[in-house]
């Protein structure tokens, strides 16, 4: 369904933020004088929502990086926009598949974010913010 929407040519749409935009996915942020309402998306294709919708509920169930995207959104922005981050992420995926004709898709696991994170970065960040706090701080390496 998602094909039968976008279509198999790209050139329309030089990147990937082209095609999310297109279909309403990415927040925005809608100001008027001090007010300001961010984060709405519009109503976009329903025929492409529905579908993307859908995929991502499946994805947000599974043990993939998608699946732990849609956790570490939900934890900080619920579930509705974690969902439609997660649509964004398939249709950001789908791009690339249908852009490059030789490109070929390699799901990252579950673990891609532990993978990425910097423990000297986050134990200073820590440190960092007991000792704003008034704590003095000393660390000592845990048996193994």
């Amino acid at each position: 369904m998602i094909l039968a929407e976008v279509g198999l040519d790209m050139s329309r749409f030089p990147t990937a933020g082209h095609l999310v935009s297109w279909a309403r996915l990415s927040p925005r942020t809608i100001q008027s004088g001090p007010k300001s309402s961010s984060g709405r998306t519009g109503k976009g294709n329903p025929y492409l929502k529905g579908p993307l919708g859908e995929a991502a509920a499946a994805a947000a169930r599974t043990s993939t990086f998608l699946g732990e995207r849609y956790r570490r959104v939900v934890r900080r922005r619920g579930k509705l926009r974690a969902l439609v981050a997660v649509a964004r992420s398939i249709l950001v995926i789908v791009w690339h598949l249908l852009a490059d004709p030789a490109a070929r898709f390699r799901e990252l696991g579950a673990g891609h974010y532990a993978s990425r994170t910097d423990t000297d970065r986050k134990t200073r960040g820590h440190v960092r913010q007991l000792e704003a706090l008034g704590f003095t701080v000393t660390l000592a390496q845990a048996a193994a």
